[in-house]
C-alpha cells in the first residue's frame, strides 16, 4: 500500500508540475501572440510609410526634371543675351572709332581761327569738332577704365 500511496503522490506531483508548466507556457504563447499582433501592426505601418516615400520620391524626380529643363532654358536665354550684348559692344566700339577718325580728320581739315582781341570768333565747324573731340576723349577714358 505504501507503494501505491507513493506512486499516487508522485503522479499528483507530476500532475501539478504539468499544470504549472502548461499555465506558464499558455502565458508565453499569449505574449507571443500579442507580440505578433504588434509586429503585424508595425509591418503594416512600415509598408504604408514605404509607399508614401516612394510616391514622394517620384514627385521629387518629376520636380527635379522640371527644374532641370527650366534651368537649361534660362541658361540658353542668358547665353543668347550675352552674345547679343557682346555684338552690341563691338558695334559701339566700332562706331566710336569711326567718330574718332571723323573728328581727327575734321580737326586737320578745319582751319584754326585766331581769336580776335575783343571777341573770339568760333565757327560752327570748329564747335562741332571740339564737341566731337571731347566725346572721343571721354570714350577713350572709358575704354581705358574697362581695360584696367
Amino acid at each position: 500500500m505504501t507503494i501505491n500511496l507513493i506512486a499516487d503522490v508522485l503522479v499528483a506531483c507530476l500532475l501539478v508540475a504539468t499544470i504549472v508548466t502548461s499555465f506558464v507556457l499558455a502565458k508565453r504563447i499569449e505574449r507571443l501572440k500579442a507580440d505578433e499582433s504588434a509586429m503585424r501592426q508595425t509591418i503594416g505601418a512600415l509598408i504604408s510609410a514605404t509607399d508614401t516615400a516612394e510616391r514622394a520620391i517620384a514627385g521629387l524626380k518629376l520636380t527635379l526634371g522640371d527644374c532641370d529643363r527650366t534651368l537649361a532654358e534660362r541658361l540658353r536665354t542668358a547665353e543668347r543675351y550675352a552674345a547679343d550684348l557682346a555684338q552690341q559692344i563691338e558695334a559701339g566700339q566700332s562706331v566710336m572709332e569711326r567718330i574718332g577718325q571723323i573728328v581727327g580728320a575734321a580737326s586737320m581739315v578745319a582751319p584754326k581761327a585766331e581769336p580776335a582781341p575783343e571777341k573770339p570768333a568760333v565757327s560752327r565747324m570748329a564747335g562741332a569738332a571740339d564737341a566731337a573731340a571731347a566725346i572721343r576723349a571721354r570714350a577713350a577714358r572709358r575704354l581705358e577704365g574697362q581695360a584696367a
